[in-house]
């Protein structure tokens, strides 16, 4: 059984930075392509950033150069670090894990950004 379970999130300032964690059980998180999704309030759930199995990176326009996704091997656990933030990044966000056509989801941690 897959589980992902996220941590990290909370209230912060524009301009602070947080670190998300999404701890991984039932698969290794260097075996899979990982990444973070968000949502914002009425918004759709989008793409910010993805690792590949093979530890290539990409990230959406929006948090390019502000934001950076890894993981511990060793901690089996997948990491987004998020600098420079924005009142825009205000929203729940997911850790997910691909495995061939299906996705697994955590349940989220919001981030909040105040002005």
């Amino acid at each position: 059984q897959v589980q992902l379970v996220e941590s990290g999130g909370g209230l912060v300032q524009a301009g602070d930075s947080l670190r998300l964690s999404c701890a991984a059980s039932g698969r290794t998180v260097n075996s899979y392509n990982m990444g973070w999704f968000r949502q914002a309030p009425g918004k759709q759930r989008e793409l910010v950033a993805q690792i590949t199995s093979g530890g290539s990176t990409d990230y959406a326009d929006s948090v390019k150069g502000r934001f950076t996704i890894s993981r511990d091997n060793t901690k089996n656990t997948l990491y987004l670090q998020m600098s420079s933030l924005k009142l825009e990044d205000t929203a729940v966000y997911y850790c997910t894990l691909q495995q061939s056509v299906v996705r697994y989801w955590g349940r989220g941690t919001l981030v909040t950004v105040s002005s």
